[in-house]
């Protein structure tokens, strides 16, 4: 049972402290710079109503991503450590009451939810074999996708939803990459694959 195939669900990607604030321990470039579009985002999707899913790094010092030599594409130094203030979200993007799936968790997915909050290890949350069962159970109208990295958590979340049929919208001015060539290539990527490109404004005038 679905929660609605109607509407869309606001994905938020990894709006967390050591990504987003200039002094986190993996911080995104001009991330600190779009909080406040991102904050108008998530209160409009709570007044609206809308489905609110987010995904954040959970990481353990053994992940194969940690390292302290990274290559900053595949490996990166520690980040959003579990139980660490890095990992927690930003205040602007923070979840009220979120049902929290973890990877090693099978899904128990209870209807009435709006927020949800996937855990992962790796840059891609479909890593978390949950995330495509949450995905089928909201049967969204479209996902539109906001957070850091474009180049790295965002473009493998948004790479997964359209690899699975999925309808993807990119929130432009919500998001920001680590590498300015990078982010060309993907979002030329997404462009070829059909994902729709938004702003902030845009997405709230049509709830």
């Amino acid at each position: 049972m679905s929660v609605s195939n109607e509407r869309p669900v606001l994905w938020d990607v990894d709006t967390q402290v050591d990504f987003m604030e200039p002094d986190g321990r993996l911080y995104v470039p001009g991330a600190d710079a779009t909080r406040d579009v991102m904050g108008r985002l998530v209160r409009a999707a709570c007044e609206a109503g809308i489905v609110h899913v987010a995904s954040a790094d959970d990481h353990l010092a053994t992940d194969t991503e940690i390292s302290d030599a990274p290559d900053f594409v595949t490996t990166f130094p520690p980040h959003c450590m579990r139980g660490t203030p890095g990992a927690a979200k930003i205040p602007e993007t923070a979840q009220a009451a979120p049902l929290v799936i973890e990877s090693a968790a099978i899904a128990t997915l209870i209807s009435g939810h709006r927020e949800f909050l996937l855990t992962k290890q790796s840059t891609d949350v479909f890593t978390n074999p949950n995330a495509a069962a949450l995905l089928d159970f909201i049967a969204p109208s479209e996902v539109i996708v906001f957070g850091v990295a474009t180049d790295v958590c965002d473009h493998a979340a948004i790479v997964g939803m359209r690899d699975r049929g999925w309808n993807v919208a990119f929130v432009e001015d919500a998001a920001s990459g680590l590498s300015g060539e990078r982010v060309a290539v993907c979002t030329a990527e997404w462009r070829e694959r059909g994902v729709r490109f938004t702003t902030a404004d845009q997405v709230i005038a049509s709830w």
